[in-house]
Parts: C-alpha cells; structure tokens; sequence
C-alpha cells in the first residue's frame, strides 16, 4: 500500500526541517503500532556479501536521515538492505543557523548545510543500544566544527574507538560542504596521515574486540581525476574496507537560474547524479574491484540504481530520493536486480 504521494504534498507543505521532523515521528508511530507489516511494500531478498558482511539486499539508507540513531527500528522496517546513521561527532553540536535546509522541486533537488548537527556519539550508541537492530548498521563520523583541522584525526579516532563494538562497518566522512575546511582532508598529506592514523587504530580494535569492522571513507563528488586516483591508491595503500562516493556537491551550474541557488551548502538529488556516477565509474577503473564501492547520489529510480551497479558499484544509498518518492523506491530498485 503506497500511501505516500497522498502524504507528499502535506509534508512538501511545511518547512523542510520540519517535515523531516514530522516524518520521522510518523514512521516511528507506525513502526510501534504494528502497522508497518500492512503499510510497507515487502521488499525481496536479494543477498549480497561485501566487505565481509551479508546484505539483505543492497539498498541502504545514506546517513544524514537519521543522524542520532532515534529512528533505527522504523527506518529498518522499510525495507533497506543496511542503514547508516550519523553523521555523528564526539561531542554535541546544534549545527548551522536555521533556515538550513532547501527543497528545489523542480529539479528533484535539495541543498542542505546542516552542519553535522546531532546529540553526540554517547547518545547515538545508547539508541543503538536500545533498538537491539539485527541488521547491517553503519556509523558515520565525523569531526565537531570547533576541532581544528590539524586536531581533526583526534576526533575521528574517538568515533572509531566508541562506535567500534556498535557499527557493522564505520564510515569516515571527510567530504560535507558543511563544515569549515573539511574538505580539506581529502587533500595529500592530510588525507595519508588520518587514514594512516585509522587505520592503525582499526587493528588494534580488532585485537582488543575480537572482531573486525571495516572501514568505509565518504568522498566528494567534486574531485578532479588526478585527485581520485590518488585517493583511490592510498584507499590500496592501507586497505581501506570500501568507500562510498558519493557525498553532496558545491556545484550549481545543474540548478543555474533557480532563486535558490545561491544558497551555500551541499546539493544532492537528481543533479548531482551524473556527477557522482562519473565518480564511481572512476573509482571503479582505479580500484579494479579490490576495494568495493557504495554509491550515493542522485538515486530516484530503479534506472539510476542500476546505473551505478554498473558503473562499478556494490551497493547504492538513498536519502534524497526517498524523500522525493517514498518507500516504494526501496522496492522499485530491489525488484530490478537480477536473481
């Protein structure tokens, strides 16, 4: 039962922020009510094993959706092979000045510059804790926006070590437009030096938890070929788990013209989906299947979704899509995957 392009146009009628808000606690009223078996579509397995983990299916849920793990269970029950929660700091943080977040309709767009706002990473692991989710879960994190680059590595390390035991995999995100200089640390040096760091630390959680997380890093669509490759080899360097291309873009020139495109902060949805698969079929090229690739960006239909599989991709995230058509998008992308 797809109810939900009834309740578009009433969620599409609020402020963004609110209508997330709104949303969240009407999928969560209907996950506790029992209702959720009768309003969801029922989604297909379709397994897949990447990274060393089984998948239901290779649909996920990017992070941004739910950035302190509050809505874990109802998010779950729609069907997604594996949910990512975050992006979640060390400490708490209120994020950018409201307004912060912008639909652009006509382009099947939204710009966001939320600014990591969440309730930091102990009561992100207390609401993992409490949902007792089977499934494939990711942790994204990240850095506060008072950290000083140069301290950056410190703050991913205590996300590492806390979320460790909690995560089926961790993702690095280092590529939000939304936080001063973070991008920063896609960059050379910097980059070596906190994968470098992490992945130190990764092995010795492994020895102390018994058991092995991997490791994911969230990158920019807005990268040269030259940069790229260079992340792609240090990604080979260090054996990085996977990496998941990709994040929000600063890029405009898909949405030239509308009154909202001066708006700063990060553009995701249907412009940036040729962007972000040219960056996965790069990636895909440079990593010759050593290292799996999730890809995020500009996913609406199953057509897109298919897409980015054969660009090169293992598994797909959506987050702008399922805003814009619901979770019948889950099962749309499912139900066009081969057997």
């Amino acid at each position: 039962m797809n109810l939900y392009p009834l309740l578009r146009p009433l969620l599409f009628s609020l402020d963004p922020e609110t209508a997330h808000e709104v949303t969240l606690k009407l999928l969560n009223a209907t996950y506790m009510s029992g209702l959720a078996k009768l309003v969801y579509p029922k989604i297909d397995h379709k397994p897949v094993t990447v990274m060393g983990l089984d998948f239901n299916n290779p649909v996920g849920l990017a992070a941004g959706m739910d950035k302190n793990g509050d809505y874990i269970n109802a998010l779950s029950a729609l069907g997604f092979g594996f949910v990512e929660i975050g992006t979640v700091t060390p400490r708490p943080q209120p994020g950018n000045p409201k307004p912060r977040l912008f639909r652009l309709p006509e382009h099947q767009a939204i710009i966001n510059r939320m600014g990591f706002n969440n309730s930091g990473i102990d009561h992100l692991l207390a609401q993992v804790k409490q949902s007792h989710f089977p499934g494939i879960l990711g942790i994204n994190i990240g850095k506060n926006f008072d950290t000083p680059i140069a301290q950056a590595a410190d703050d991913y390390l205590i996300g590492l070590r806390k979320a460790y035991s909690a995560a089926s995999y961790i993702t690095i995100n280092i590529s939000s437009p939304n936080t001063k200089n973070l991008r920063q640390l896609q960059q050379g040096d910097e980059l070596k030096s906190l994968i470098s760091a992490l992945k130190e630390e990764q092995l010795k959680l492994q020895q102390q938890h018994g058991n092995y997380v991997p490791l994911a890093l969230k990158i920019a669509p807005d990268l040269s070929t030259d940069e790229i490759s260079h992340i792609a080899r240090l990604l080979l360097d260090f054996d990085i788990d996977g990496v998941i291309a990709t994040n929000t873009t600063i890029a405009r020139d898909k949405i030239a013209g509308h009154p909202l495109a001066a708006e700063a902060g990060g553009l995701s949805g249907a412009p940036v989906k040729d962007q972000s698969t040219q960056v996965v079929r790069e990636l895909a090229t440079e990593l010759k299947g050593k290292i799996p690739i999730i890809a995020a960006g500009g996913i609406l239909t199953a057509a897109d979704a298919q897409e980015k599989l054969t660009a090169g991709a293992s598994l797909v995230q959506v987050y702008s899509g399922l805003i814009y058509r619901g979770p019948q998008l889950i099962e749309d992308i499912v139900k066009s995957l081969g057997d």
